[in-house]
């Protein structure tokens, strides 16, 4: 691991019994099992390796509603509520600061379409500013250049992906919830066709509901229930630099490439979008789901090599619960990243901010990305298995809404009023025709 992440201490072994299971420690299941203790239920969260160590800590730690697909964009501004509440409840340091995000572009195309969804915006109460030329100068003067137009969207901002989860997960355990690393769960018992258990390398623990939020290692695991769950998972590669100029932009990005401090005064460096596909039997299966997103985005995306297939995550394989599965062999997904994406990533960045020309890098790391063939997360109650709720498939968003998706997978386990509309995220959906909505990004 070259990313930058907090380490904390947690549980030995596994409560004989939970009301809730949550399978994985990354911001979805973290937040799910904290809105799950604050309403009083015992709740568990199991994670193969440690908590936040896949792509949790491994983004850009951005927490936007600007460009979001309107099926996400209410959820996105509840998060950053929640961000905000979750400090003010609990004291714990994620980093987080709306401080605005930024992007600055000589595209008139772009322009028109940023006015388009500032339009849009209005009519759900978010603000977006489409900056003029002179505007977007002003805000872009770290640049020393001049810009057709801009964006600015001021109720934004960021948190520190080395600190959120460790935060929320102690905050979870302040409040009497269990957290298991280096457990790994291998499976679900069924009772009459319902989950009555969550069987672990260390034990089985009884409950009634069990929440999977295992990011790219999701659709493998539900293949075991005999669940498919259309999964592709994108590798993308991220840099850091040593702190720079305090006249720099907290987060700012532009077609090319986009630059992001962190808390420490450190700096993200990344290509959006940029990723490499490794070819695994899983992509295979679900190749022909997976067309119209590709191909849509052929320009950053191009074809992998074999760490994909060597880590295991999308393998079509079955597996017995008595013994080792992948998950224990590989416990944390940590990719090599692209050689050729870091070299061009700090090649763009010193372009776009020339002070970053001086600064030092610190370390490079990738990530597997799980991806949905329509960009949105599938979240809620799986028809086959009662009792088996899936809040995974992201696609590069779930760590700037986390808050409120860990709240809605909350709702939905309570049967409280959910935060937002469960419906665009029912997982149902991946019943019906692949061809339908392609993903945004």
């Amino acid at each position: 691991m070259n990313q930058p992440l907090r380490t904390i201490e947690t549980a030995a072994s596994p409560p004989a019994r939970s009301d809730v299971v949550v399978i994985g420690g990354g911001i979805i299941g973290v937040f799910t099992a904290y809105f799950l203790a604050r309403r009083g239920l015992s709740v568990t969260v199991v994670e193969k390796g440690r908590i936040a160590a896949e792509q949790s800590s491994r983004n850009w730690g951005w927490c936007r509603q600007q460009n979001r697909d309107g099926r996400e964009l209410t959820m996105a501004t509840k998060a950053l509520a929640l961000w905000e509440q979750f400090a003010a409840d609990t004291g714990e340091d994620t980093g987080f600061n709306r401080c605005g995000l930024l992007y600055l572009t000589d595209d008139e195309a772009q322009i028109a379409q940023w006015e388009k969804w500032r339009d849009f915006a209005k009519t759900v109460g978010v603000t977006s500013h489409v900056l003029s030329s002179r505007e977007a100068g002003e805000r872009g003067r770290a640049t020393g250049r001049a810009w057709k137009g801009g964006v600015f969207s001021p109720t934004d901002g960021t948190a520190d992906p080395s600190k959120a989860v460790p935060a929320v997960a102690s905050a979870l355990m302040k409040l009497g919830g269990t957290v298991l690393q280096n457990c790994a769960a291998r499976g679900l018992e069924l009772e009459g066709g319902r989950v009555s258990g969550v069987v672990t390398e260390a034990g089985t623990i009884k409950t009634r509901t069990a929440v999977l939020a295992g990011g790219a290692w999701a659709s493998s695991f539900c293949r075991q229930l005999g669940i498919s769950f259309p999964l592709a998972t994108l590798r993308q590669s991220i840099m850091r630099v040593a702190s720079a100029a305090d006249n720099l932009p907290a987060a700012l990005a532009t077609s090319r490439v986009a630059v992001s401090r962190r808390s420490d005064g450190s700096y993200t460096l990344a290509i959006s979008g940029r990723g490499r596909v490794d070819p695994t039997p899983q992509l295979v299966r679900y190749a022909t789901k997976f067309v119209p997103m590709f191909a849509k985005r052929w320009r950053n995306v191009s074809p992998g090599g074999l760490q994909g297939l060597r880590s295991g995550h999308e393998s079509l394989k079955k597996w017995r619960l008595d013994e080792q599965t992948p998950m224990e062999r590989m416990r944390i997904l940590d990719p090599q990243p692209d050689a050729a994406t870091i070299r061009k990533t700090h090649e763009r960045a010193i372009q776009l901010l020339p002070v970053l020309r001086d600064t030092r890098v610190l370390n490079a790391w990738a990530g597997y990305v799980d991806c949905t063939y329509d960009g949105v997360p599938a979240i809620g109650e799986v028809p086959e298995v009662p009792g088996f709720i899936l809040a995974a498939g992201f696609s590069g968003h779930g760590f700037g809404i986390g808050p409120g998706a860990g709240h809605l997978v909350a709702d939905l386990v309570t049967g409280a009023n959910p935060i937002v509309d469960p419906k665009p995220f029912n997982p149902g959906r991946f019943n019906e025709s692949a061809w339908g909505k392609v993903a945004e990004f």
